[in-house]
């Protein structure tokens, strides 16, 4: 595009309806000439923080000249109608903190709202730390997931870590830098030390670090106390033949423990990558 047409394109009206707008992670430099001019012009901004979103504008050199609201986890189903309101005759532009509105940020009550109602909702796309993690961590990440935030509790967390046994795809969550060391720690119970993971912490920031190695070697780093934004890349499951003979075993226990035959074939062959027909077959033969 030559700058002809990057002058058309960033001359033409703002779209009426809602667009979500993403922020730089840390580097004021990420922003892109969209988002600058949609805190200049847009007619509503709905900012997580509308105390963060002015020192960005100014930061930027950008003038807001629309009314900034606060839109949060908090307000953000009471915010809906008003916003709606707004986006019908003119621009709405949603941003929070730092990244993209809606993953696993404010946002998508009103855009559902607002695709319920026929209002139009586009995108003015920029930094993420989800694929700024992905490319940064030096894993096979051409097939990947992203699971929000880690559960909190222990016991939902090594629960949805079980559940990561078998994955085939790269996971990539997100982690309180307060429970990371914690998460790493029962991740490398759970799934074995030689897992292999990168930790990255406050992306495009001045001190941006990743951390690359298996679980083992970064559980032990992070033991020592890790501050920031921290986005965790988990390493596919490798690749291995499950004995489907070898699980049996664990089936027919839990099975005598009052679960249902069906319901523990299918979660032990979703977590260990076999076949559930083929495990609830063996259990059956087993049971005679």
């Amino acid at each position: 595009m030559n700058s002809s047409h990057l002058d058309a394109a960033l001359s033409a009206p703002l779209p009426t309806g809602v667009v979500l707008a993403a922020t730089p992670l840390g580097n004021i430099g990420d922003a892109t000439p969209r988002l600058c001019r949609l805190l200049a012009e847009a007619d509503v901004i709905a900012a997580e923080d509308t105390r963060r979103t002015r020192a960005l504008a100014q930061a930027l050199g950008v003038e807001i000249t629309g009314r900034v609201v606060s839109n949060f986890d908090h307000n953000e189903e009471q915010r809906v109608e008003t916003l709606l309101a707004a986006a019908r005759s003119g621009t709405v532009a949603v941003v929070t903190d730092a990244g993209m509105p809606v993953v696993s940020d404010p946002g998508l009550r009103l855009v559902n709202a607002a695709l319920e109602a026929g209002v139009p909702v586009s995108c003015a796309p920029g930094p993420s730390a989800v694929p700024t993690a992905l490319a940064l961590s030096g894993l096979e990440v051409g097939r990947f997931i992203f699971d929000g935030f880690a559960p909190r509790r222990d016991g939902a967390r090594r629960t949805w870590l079980e559940s990561l046994r078998g994955e085939k795809r790269a996971v990539c969550f997100f982690e309180s830098p307060h429970r990371v060391a914690e998460t790493l720690a029962l991740a490398a119970e759970v799934l074995g030390e030689q897992r292999r993971v990168a930790v990255c912490r406050e992306l495009t920031k001045t001190y941006e670090e990743v951390r690359r190695g298996t679980l083992g070697e970064v559980a032990r780093w992070a033991a020592e106390g890790v501050r920031g934004e921290v986005t965790v890349v988990l390493d596919a499951a490798p690749d291995e033949e499950v004995d489907v003979a070898s699980l049996v075993s664990e089936v027919l226990d839990r099975v005598a423990e009052g679960e249902r035959l069906k319901a523990v074939c299918k979660e032990i062959a979703a977590v260990r990558g076999v076949r559930t027909r083929e495990l609830y077959d063996a259990a059956l033969a087993a049971r005679g």
